[in-house]
This record gives C-alpha cells, sequence and structure tokens, in this order.
C-alpha cells in the first residue's frame, strides 16, 4: 500500500515538471511570423511587413538581443527570456516623412528610422557578404503590396 502511495506521488510530480517545463516552453516560442503595423501610425503610408521570426532565428541565426532591446547605460541589456516589449513604446516619435527636418534626439525616438536603421542595416551586411542573399535592401521586399481582392 505504501509503495503504491509512493509511485502515485512520484507520477504525479513528474507530471507536474513535465507540464511545468512544457508551459515555460511553449511560452518562451515566438510565434513563426509577425506583422509590424504599429498603433502610432493611424494610417500607414506603405503596406505593413510580414517579418519570419523562424527564417531569421533558425535560418540566417540571428540572436534575440539584435532586435530585442533594452537599454542601460548605452548598452543592450536584453536578454532571452525577458519581456519583449513593441518597438514603438520607446521609439514613439511618428514621423514618417521628411525625416530629415527632425532633431537628432527626434531621430533617435523615431519608430521609421529605428526600424529601418536595424533592417536595412543588417541586410546591407548580409548582402555585402553574399550579393545573392535573400536580404532585401528595397522598400517593396519588405513592405510587400496587399494583393487585391
Amino acid at each position: 500500500m505504501k509503495k503504491g502511495k509512493l509511485m502515485l506521488c512520484l507520477a504525479v510530480m513528474a507530471a507536474i515538471t513535465l507540464s511545468a517545463t512544457l508551459l515555460t516552453f511553449a511560452a518562451q516560442q515566438p510565434p513563426e511570423t509577425i506583422t509590424i503595423k504599429p498603433s502610432i501610425w493611424k494610417k500607414l503610408t506603405m503596406p505593413p511587413v510580414t517579418f519570419s521570426h523562424k527564417k531569421h532565428v533558425t535560418e540566417d541565426k540571428i540572436a534575440c538581443n539584435q532586435c530585442h532591446m533594452v537599454y542601460k547605460d548605452g548598452k543592450n541589456v536584453w536578454k532571452e527570456g525577458d519581456p519583449v516589449e513593441k518597438c514603438d513604446k520607446c521609439h514613439n516619435e511618428p514621423t514618417t516623412q521628411q525625416e530629415y527636418k527632425l532633431t537628432p534626439e527626434q531621430k533617435k525616438l523615431n519608430l521609421k528610422l529605428a526600424f529601418h536603421n536595424l533592417c536595412l542595416s543588417c541586410h546591407r551586411k548580409v548582402k555585402a557578404k553574399n550579393p545573392t542573399a535573400n536580404a532585401p535592401i528595397v522598400c517593396n521586399g519588405c513592405h510587400k503590396p496587399v494583393a487585391a481582392k
């Protein structure tokens, strides 16, 4: 009788541990794709960008902290497992045209410039190493027009 209770307790503990591990693993997995369509822009000047986590992380081997950031003392301290914030939490300057008129501080906080500086600088590095790589450097390479219905 005691051996049966012990086995039952061990089985329950194993099931709880396995469930917690699977839930933690599932919670840390990003969606395969996301659509980048920030809410600070009521109307978009270009189609939204569909971003593939799977391609960038699995195929291209890009570390998460190359895109996800939390800056302290001028350094990105974000690490895997930390909460992921939307870019417009910090980059909340909404100008999408004539960015050259912005002050240096506005440029730093400008969402469009933040996206373009991050993505294009990476894509250009990839293209420099491999000119045939699928790393778009023109607008419609990432901003795909939506097919008419």
